[in-house]
C-alpha cells in the first residue's frame, strides 16, 4: 500500500502523459483495495455479486477511492469506518441502455413536453458534464420522470443491499456509478491528476 506522502510525492514527480497513464493504471486500478487487504477471495465473490446482478463480467466491476487507497486520493484524509464504498462498473451496454433514456428525455425537452425548474435545469447540466464524459452518475439522474425515478430507486436499493455488513466488504455504505467503458474510466481518473497535483503545490 502506498502512503499519503508516497503518493503525494508521486504526482509532483509526474513528467509527460504516459507517466500519468501508468500512475493511474497502476494506483486507481490495480491490485487489492486496502478494504479488502488479505482477502482476495472475498474481494472476488463481493465483485462477482455486483456483476451478477448487472449481468456484466466480474472484471468490469472495481473499487476507486478511499477505500481503495487507504485515503482519499483527493482530500487525502484517511479511510475509516464513516468512509464510503466507491464502486464503479463498466459496460458500455449498460451505459447504452441510459443513453437511449437521456437521449429521450432531451427530446422531450426540445420539443417542451417536459419543462424543467431552475433547480432542475442546474441539476441535468451537472448531470450532462459528467454523462458526455463516459461516466453516469446515479445520483445526479433527473427525478422528474418515472422512469428515471425508478431506475434510480433500483440502483439505489441494490448498493444498499450490499451495504451495512449485507455484504463480503463489511459495515460500510456502498455507493456505485456506471462508466461506459474502461477506456473512460482511466481517462476521467488521470485527467483528475493535474487538479490534484495543483492542490498539493499549494499546500
Amino acid at each position: 500500500m502506498v502512503s499519503i506522502e508516497d503518493y503525494r510525492q508521486e504526482i509532483v514527480n509526474l513528467s509527460n502523459e504516459d507517466d500519468k497513464c501508468m500512475f493511474t493504471q497502476k494506483h486507481f486500478f490495480h491490485g487489492i483495495p486496502v478494504v479488502f487487504d488479505n482477502r482476495e477471495n472475498e474481494y472476488y465473490h463481493f465483485r462477482k455479486r455486483i456483476a451478477d446482478q448487472f449481468k456484466i463480467g466480474f472484471f468490469e466491476v472495481m473499487i476507486v477511492g478511499s477505500s481503495k487507497f487507504g485515503f482519499s486520493p483527493y482530500k487525502f484524509t484517511k479511510f475509516s469506518l464513516d468512509s464510503d464504498i466507491d464502486v464503479v462498473l463498466f459496460n458500455e451496454r449498460l451505459f447504452d441502455n441510459f443513453y437511449e433514456l437521456v437521449s429521450e428525455y432531451q427530446y422531450q425537452i426540445r420539443t417542451q413536453k417536459i419543462r424543467l425548474t431552475n433547480d432542475q435545469f442546474i441539476q441535468y447540466q451537472k448531470f450532462l458534464r459528467y454523462f458526455v464524459m463516459g461516466w453516469m452518475r446515479p445520483d445526479l439522474l433527473p427525478q422528474n420522470t418515472t422512469e428515471f425515478k425508478e431506475l434510480k430507486q433500483n440502483w439505489d436499493d441494490f448498493f444498499k443491499s450490499i451495504s451495512h455488513s449485507k455484504s463480503e466488504v463489511g459495515n460500510y455504505i456502498v455507493k456505485g456509478g456506471l462508466f461506459k467503458n474502461y477506456y473512460y474510466a482511466e481517462k476521467y481518473y488521470r485527467s483528475s491528476i493535474e487538479e490534484i497535483s495543483t492542490k498539493i503545490k499549494s499546500i
